[in-house]
């Protein structure tokens, strides 16, 4: 076994100085660099000199040499020990540079900044659409959780489980699928992965080859094209209209090039808010068929529709082969619980799945159990019924404010779900000196440039509601009205 000290006390025999010296020396920079605190036990004078080949004189001389100077202390029957009347030693005054840079070569990655995080204390955020975390059923989960960990056999959920995620969790989805979303998935074909975020990066690196090309909407979600950017897509944007995504406008795209992939938000498209109908859905699947490419639809707040009907899910439609589907637990319980999932094809989930395998053996077997209980008892469908109608009331509240503070300055629809608004201003903006004062005001949006493929922000912004309280959503729209104004002149 090698001896922590071999590490740490390298000589020269070489050297100018002699080797009582150097071994002084050493230990002393171990002690000022911190790394053998006060009171620390130094090796025997037998055992280290055995390790560094010199005679136990030597070493003892040392020892002796730095309980001279007030270094170290010996203690009878016990050793030698670096002395306890040394001051504190801060451990980073002196930690040097390597001496040797790294030069090896290696992918940088750009950071993603993040819009939906409070960047103080004190603000009002307007965010992307996160929910109320005050509405999550944290004493269920945590009731559900306790009942795993003292019940008979739960050892079982300590050691590795299936990489596709918690079977019964799946079997709970598959019922969920079947009654909400209108189609049916076999138990195998769903893996659990650690939030939608992660079954978007395993979809893109399953699906991608460099050059690929792949279509994502604009304006759209920032993070899928920096994911598909980084798989090696070629990526290209398709302009929305009032309702969405074009499909004739996609054909003339797939006449020109051969598309391998589109990404679509169908039920409540991010940012804009708009609900694709059913006519444009059918044309969309039937471009799928045709020019054979796939569909990724992420269905971020199915649970979240105020209009008429449920408008299902895409991967409902008989023409929906090339469909790859993906939800997550997020929007429904809160950010935290990392919990989303993905279906699609066989053949295609085989390969995400084995991939899954590699960056992340499985989730939180216990975590996902217990959503799935919470599911099975009905907490999951009450606690969803319960936000919609607390998210609802928001929604028309925000409704009133903006016609209230904005008047006539600004143009938007009313969400048919969803937590978040879409509005336009009617004159142009400079968004930059905007977001600035509202920092001065404690409001916080989310920057409409990363919207775009080009970072730059049109006339439009999303502002979420579902996290803030009545109180912060009047006297944040109203200081959002205000400094429209004082920045218009």
């Amino acid at each position: 076994m090698l001896r922590p000290w071999k590490t740490i006390f390298n000589i020269s025999f070489n050297a100018e100085q002699t080797l009582v010296e150097q071994i002084a020396s050493v230990i002393r920079q171990e002690i000022t660099r911190g790394r053998l605190e006060k009171g620390a036990s130094l090796p025997g004078s037998r055992a280290l000199a055995q390790d560094l080949g010199v005679n136990r004189k030597t070493v003892i001389f040392a020892y002796q040499s730095l309980i001279a100077d007030g270094w170290a202390e010996s203690r009878f029957k016990s050793g030698t020990f670096v002395s306890e009347n040394l001051p504190e030693i801060r451990r980073d005054k002196f930690q040097k540079e390597r001496k040797v840079n790294a030069n090896f070569q290696f992918r940088e990655f750009a950071p993603d900044p993040l819009t939906d995080r409070p960047l103080s204390e004190n603000l009002i955020v307007f965010n992307e659409g996160a929910p109320d975390n005050r509405l999550a059923p944290l004493k269920e989960l945590s009731r559900a959780y306790r009942r795993i960990l003292e019940r008979q056999g739960r050892w079982q959920l300590l050691g590795y489980g299936a990489e596709r995620g918690d079977l019964k969790l799946r079997e709970m989805l598959v019922l969920l699928l079947s009654r909400d979303r209108g189609f049916q998935v076999d138990v195998n074909n769903i893996c659990i992965t650690r939030g939608s975020q992660m079954a978007l990066y395993l979809a893109a690196k399953v699906l991608i080859n460099p050059g690929d090309v792949v279509i994502l909407e604009q304006p759209g979600y920032p993070a899928i094209r920096k994911i598909f950017a980084e798989a090696g897509a070629n990526v290209k944007s398709i302009e929305l209209d009032q309702e969405g995504l074009d499909p004739e406008l996609l054909e003339s795209m797939c006449k020109k090039m051969q598309v391998k992939a589109i990404y679509v938000t169908p039920h409540h498209q991010f940012p804009t808010t708009v609900t694709m109908k059913a006519g444009r859905r059918i044309k969309l699947l039937e471009l799928s068929i045709t020019y054979g490419f796939a569909i990724i639809e992420d269905d971020y707040d199915h649970e979240y529709h105020f209009g008429a009907g449920n408008n299902l899910a895409l991967a409902s439609s008989d023409m929906a082969a090339n469909v790859i589907y993906i939800s997550s637990f997020s929007k429904l319980l809160a950010p935290a619980i990392r919990v989303g999932y993905i279906t699609g094809p066989k053949a295609f989930m085989q390969s995400l799945v084995n991939l899954r395998i590699q960056v992340d053996r499985q989730g939180d077997n216990i975590l996902e159990h217990a959503i799935a209980e919470l599911m099975e008892e009905g907490i999951i469908g009450r606690h969803s019924r319960k936000a919609s109608m607390v998210y609802r009331h928001k929604r028309d509240l925000m409704a009133d404010y903006l016609h209230q503070y904005f008047g006539a300055a600004i143009k938007f629809h009313k969400p048919e779900g969803g937590l978040a608004y879409w509005l336009e201003f009617n004159e142009g903006i400079d968004f930059e000196a905007y977001i600035q004062e509202l920092k001065y005001k404690n409001v916080q949006i989310v920057p409409p440039g990363g919207f775009y493929e080009d970072n730059k922000a049109r006339k439009g912004m999303r502002l979420g509601y579902g996290s803030l309280t009545e109180n912060e959503l009047k006297e944040g729209i109203q200081l959002l009205a205000d400094v429209y104004r004082s920045i218009q002149g």
